[in-house]
């Protein structure tokens, strides 16, 4: 019987390890092995027969896929392991999950809606620009917009990395011009808080409250949760992918 071989970099993603490109990256470094072999780039696997580790750590071949919700608090560093010993978004999970692993970042001053996965392929397609995944935040400024601010920010405004255009800006409600709601389709760092200073309205406070198809909603803050399958098959086909 035939087998079915899988492309390394893919077989990495879809075990949560790094996205595509990530473990091209590693793969280069030789820093992945397969059956004992420095593996090269371009090389293929057989799931059920291949021993593929990296740094010298055993990846499970049979990784469940599974993709959580948690709304972050400030304070909380959006990665797995921190130098600086701070605490990371793993230490708010009830129970730890082989392979999961933060979709995209949240600064640690921010908070709200951070998705974690094991994924790696839905991960990728998240994060990267070319899908269009629109993210929305809750913003609190440290003065209230004008028309002409909003009017501004959507025509774009120039930063140190080039012109940055929000997807949308309004307010949510007519009594707080210090409230707004910011649609962004890229991930610059620190793009909002950037955006808004150069308008000289510093960010007090910022929440992301929606990715893609998904909302916030009622999860309380450091909670996490499944996604429910309307969920994931709502999130999946928002980048061109079939729910698992």
């Amino acid at each position: 019987m035939a087998t079915t071989r899988e492309r390394l970099n893919r077989y990495l993603a879809r075990r949560g390890v790094a996205s595509r490109r990530g473990s091209d990256s590693l793969i280069d470094a030789g820093r992945v092995s397969v059956n004992g072999t420095r593996a090269a780039l371009g090389a293929t696997v057989d799931p059920r027969r291949d021993r593929v580790s990296v740094d010298g750590r055993p990846i499970a071949g049979d990784q469940r896929l599974e993709t959580l919700m948690l709304n972050k608090p400030a304070g909380v560093v959006t990665t797995v392991r921190d130098p600086q010993r701070r605490p990371t978004v793993m230490g708010l999970l009830p129970e730890p999950v082989p392979g999961l692993v933060p979709v995209g970042r949240l600064d640690a001053d921010s908070r709200g809606l951070l998705l974690l996965s094991t994924d790696g392929d839905l991960a990728h397609r998240l994060t990267h620009p070319r899908y269009g995944v629109a993210k929305r935040y809750r913003v609190v400024l440290g003065r209230g917009l004008s028309d002409a601010d909003i009017e501004r920010l959507l025509e774009g405004v120039e930063l140190e990395d080039g012109l940055a255009r929000p997807l949308g800006v309004r307010r949510p409600s007519p009594e707080r011009a210090d409230l707004i709601e910011v649609t962004m389709g890229e991930g610059r760092k620190r793009e909002i808080r950037r955006l808004c200073a150069a308008l000289g309205a510093p960010v007090l406070d910022l929440a992301r409250v929606g990715l893609g198809p998904l909302k916030l909603g009622h999860l309380e803050e450091g909670r996490v949760r499944l996604l429910t399958a309307a969920e994931l098959e709502a999130l999946y086909a928002a980048v061109g992918m079939t729910a698992p």
